[in-house]
């Protein structure tokens, strides 16, 4: 593991992406904790966090410009809260491939009022009862839940369900377990599998996806290089199968509505 140093920080990868977005690349260097990103002194519009070894989104200090946190393929079972007073203007969090286990531990997130887009793929809490309903009902402001678009029609679902006995007993379990934290109390152990991101790559094919994530147009085709750095298959061998896919193996869906 490394630490993530100003001098780590002074070294990494900076670019501007497809988005015209200016991006502080960290991928990769196993850290741990994510400290001394005042270093930047607020110059990023995006900071990629992916394929580290982070357990607890904490530790920002201010940074206004921020807009884009990717942190997919680390190890995160907890988020801190008050978030939104270092982030305000956070637009897009992905983190996929994380530990996150509960709708509790989804709580302290619900203050970030500028979220649009949030990827929980590959999380344990992914599989909870009205997860998405829930979701979607918790925060107003998204607009793409783990790369789909967010529909009206499920908008009045999530609205109905939580209008109801059943509905609202769900939100009182919820919200009694997010209290029920301890600060200070050590970390769950993460459950999900991290011998999953493959290790048989080599620094070069590591290198290659990097470069074609460097590049890439969207989000959704940053989720699929993603994938592919998981399961260890290249983007060529990809292409064997006939027709592109998401990461929970699905076709990909269109970001505009019908």
């Amino acid at each position: 593991m490394v630490k993530c140093t100003p001098d780590l920080i002074e070294g990494a990868g900076q670019y501007i992406n497809p988005v015209r977005d200016r991006e502080l690349d960290l991928r990769g260097y196993k850290i741990p904790v994510i400290e001394n990103l005042g270093s930047t002194l607020d110059q990023f519009d995006c900071i990629d966090l992916s394929d580290n070894e982070v357990r607890k989104l904490d530790g920002f200090p201010q940074l206004n410009r921020l807009k884009t946190l990717l942190l997919n393929n680390n190890r995160i079972v907890r988020v801190a809260e008050g978030l939104e007073l270092n982030l305000p203007n956070l637009n897009t969090l992905v983190m996929t491939n994380n530990s996150l286990q509960e709708l509790a531990d989804l709580e302290p997130l619900t203050t970030m009022k500028k979220l649009e887009m949030m990827s929980l793929l590959h999380n344990p809490v992914v599989t909870k009862r009205n997860y998405r309903l829930y979701v979607i009902h918790k925060f107003p402001s998204l607009k793409v839940l783990d790369f789909k678009k967010i529909k009206m029609k499920e908008r009045e679902a999530a609205k109905a369900l939580f209008k109801t006995k059943e509905g609202k007993t769900q939100l009182k379990d919820i919200q009694a377990k997010a209290k029920t934290f301890v600060p200070g109390a050590p970390l769950p152990e993460a459950t999900n599998n991290k011998a999953a991101n493959p290790a048989g790559l080599t620094p070069e094919q590591v290198k290659n996806i990097k470069t074609m994530i460097a590049k890439a147009k969207s989000l959704e085709e940053i989720e699929r290089l993603n994938q592919m750095l998981r399961t260890g298959k290249m983007p060529g061998e990809a292409s064997e199968n006939g027709g592109d896919q998401t990461a929970d193996g699905g076709e990909t869906e269109e970001m505009d509505e019908n």
